[in-house]
């Protein structure tokens, strides 16, 4: 029976909410959506579906964007500046770097010796993996990004569909850019006012909906107008509009928590939304902020039990940032002779043993570092700290008060 449940504020309150389950949930759909364009180089059946506005990897991305800014929203509120962004860092940074270790001198020499049966040239190679693990430095590992031709050996030999090794980092750059975002309206004041980010989220909907300054609805494949920002790369307009305005709705409804409806009526009316918009048109418009108050409200009504998914170990940002390489690797290797159910049993299941090896050993460690905080610098070596002047006279003892 559809009824009311509250509003958003007091069921999502605390750590033990839903937000965990839904986002291990979308980086496993990113996966799912993968198997179809690396094992068989073509879109998901989303993307026919819905005439091109979406697939599921595309949706569930937005999805993602929601989420973090529902989250980051509250971080960017309650912390210093300085204090955020050392999160943040913690938080992205750390997994990042592990992945890209781990498929330049793991995966890909394992790869390169199936392809040849030796490893010589593969660490001297100009595309070899130092290139690899230095081209965070000047934009992302993305399109285009290969480590000693493995990956372009695999496209010549019919096996593999896309020539880049871990294309799903595409979106990382963006969220970054919305952390940014967060940062700097929490350090001007405007996010201890719930207006200015309702206002933006507005206004950035009004562009996309009327088709001003070009900015094309949905998420396509990555292209077209930007600009290059220092240690970010390309940043396209128009991802940067539709993922930025995901993100700007979920601030919003943090910001709102306590008077947005969690109503079992308004979620039906939003999945009929976001369905029919897919299919007849109308995906960024209309059906994006229905899908973000769905997975809002799906949040926020998960049973007890999947309440307590991701609050102490959170495996979803391994599972997004392994899973693509991995399906790279079983595509390289045939694993497409399995059909689409057995080659997503082997990817999912080698991205999850992957993505909790990242969270014991990487992002777990790394996020007990969040209360640090620089010490007083210490005195030079062989150098003895001046003492501190002696006061001129006796300190006069404290007056005392009867009570």
């Amino acid at each position: 029976m559809l009824r009311p449940r509250g509003t958003l504020a007091p069921l999502l309150h605390g750590r033990a909410n839903g937000l965990g389950a839904l986002r291990l949930l979308l980086a496993a759909t990113v996966v799912v959506s993968h198997v179809f364009p690396l094992g068989w180089g073509h879109p998901d059946p989303l993307w026919h579906w819905s005439g091109g506005q979406t697939d599921l990897g595309k949706s569930a991305v937005l999805g993602f964007f929601a989420l973090s800014g529902f989250v980051i929203t509250e971080s960017a509120r309650r912390l210093p500046p300085g204090r955020f962004v050392w999160h943040r860092a913690l938080r992205i940074v750390p997994g990042l770097c592990g992945s890209l270790l781990f498929s330049a001198v793991v995966l890909m020499p394992a790869l390169y010796w199936w392809q040849h049966g030796t490893l010589g040239g593969f660490w001297s190679r100009p595309d070899g993996p130092l290139s690899y693990l230095t081209s965070l430095g000047s934009g992302t590992p993305t399109t285009g990004w290969d480590v000693s031709g493995v990956i372009a050996g695999g496209v010549r030999a019919g096996t593999n569909f896309d020539g880049s090794l871990n294309g799903a980092l595409w979106s990382l750059k963006y969220e970054l850019l919305c952390y940014l975002v967060a940062g700097l309206l929490a350090a001007l004041g405007l996010l201890r006012r719930r207006l200015p980010v309702a206002v933006a989220a507005l206004a950035l909907w009004l562009l996309i909906a009327t088709g001003a300054a070009d900015l094309p609805p949905g998420v396509p494949p990555a292209g077209g107008p930007g600009v290059a920002l220092p240690l970010l790369g390309q940043v396209t307009f128009h991802l940067a509009a539709n993922l930025g305005l995901a993100f700007l709705l979920g601030g919003a409804l943090r910001l709102y928590a306590e008077r947005i409806p969690v109503d079992d009526a308004l979620a039906l009316a939003a999945a009929l939304t976001a369905a029919g918009s897919a299919r007849w048109g109308g995906f960024a418009e209309f059906g994006l902020p229905a899908l973000v108050y769905l997975l809002f409200w799906a949040a926020a009504v998960l049973p007890r039990r999947w309440r307590a998914v991701g609050s102490r170990r959170d495996y979803s940002y391994g599972v997004y940032i392994f899973g693509f390489p991995v399906e790279q690797a079983l595509a390289l290797v045939g694993g497409a002779r399995y059909g689409p159910f057995g080659f997503l049993a082997g990817a999912l299941g080698a991205t999850g043993l992957l993505a909790a090896l990242s969270w014991h050993l990487v992002e777990a460690p790394a996020l007990r570092l969040r209360s640090w905080t620089p010490g007083p610098p210490r005195p030079a070596a062989g150098r003895e700290p001046r003492p501190a002047p002696r006061p001129t006279q006796e300190p006069k003892p404290p007056e005392v008060t009867s009570s």
